[in-house]
């Protein structure tokens, strides 16, 4: 799971992450934002109305959903399961209080959070982007302030101050994972 403040990396680190790795498979989560120009249905999200959105949630179709930035989110169950059990790695570009929900739900899940080196830095890459209004960044940045204080739930920390660095990092944290001895790991020794 890879969570940031709005403006930090996020999405271009995962779109990174995942392009030439045919283990590591993208989750697309359902939204009830309005898509952006340029986002389609199906690629960046799912895209449905609230009451669509709420019947999945009590039908229990998300492994965890909630309300962002006056949006709802869910990551589908069905979908997580079936590419695990196939043992393919998923990567969840998702929001702190999602991973922290699926952390609960999957113990054995990698909590990967990425940030800029500083909230000036962030102020400056959401202007950039030209995507949100100046109300809508200043309530991104409230929001970062308080997704910053749950750094001590994750297991990595990566500061995106630059790009190809940051990919890289992700992707170490990543392969590493290969490698982690796991509880149901047993070895014989004769």
């Amino acid at each position: 799971m890879v969570s940031a403040p709005s403006g930090a990396g996020k999405t271009s680190v995962c779109n990174a992450v995942i392009e030439g790795d045919k283990n590591t498979i993208y989750s697309i989560s359902y939204t009830t934002r309005k898509p952006r120009d340029g986002e389609e249905n199906g690629v960046e999200y799912f895209f449905v109305n609230e009451t669509k959105f709420q019947k999945m949630a009590k039908e229990g179709k998300f492994a965890e959903w909630a309300k962002v930035h006056g949006n709802y989110y869910g990551t589908p169950k069905s979908f997580l399961d079936k590419t695990l059990k196939n043992g393919k790695n998923v990567i969840l570009d998702i929001d702190v209080q999602g991973g922290i929900n699926i952390k609960k739900h999957y113990p054995g899940a990698c909590m990967i959070f990425i940030t800029t080196p500083d909230l000036k830095t962030l102020e400056k890459r959401l202007v950039l982007r030209n995507k949100d209004s100046k109300e809508t960044i200043k309530i991104r940045l409230e929001n970062a302030k308080k997704e910053l204080k749950s750094l001590p739930k994750y297991e990595y920390l990566v500061i995106n101050d630059d790009l190809d660095k940051a990919i890289d990092s992700v992707k170490t944290i990543i392969k590493s994972l290969d490698y982690k001895i796991k509880k149901e790991t047993v070895y014989k020794v004769s």
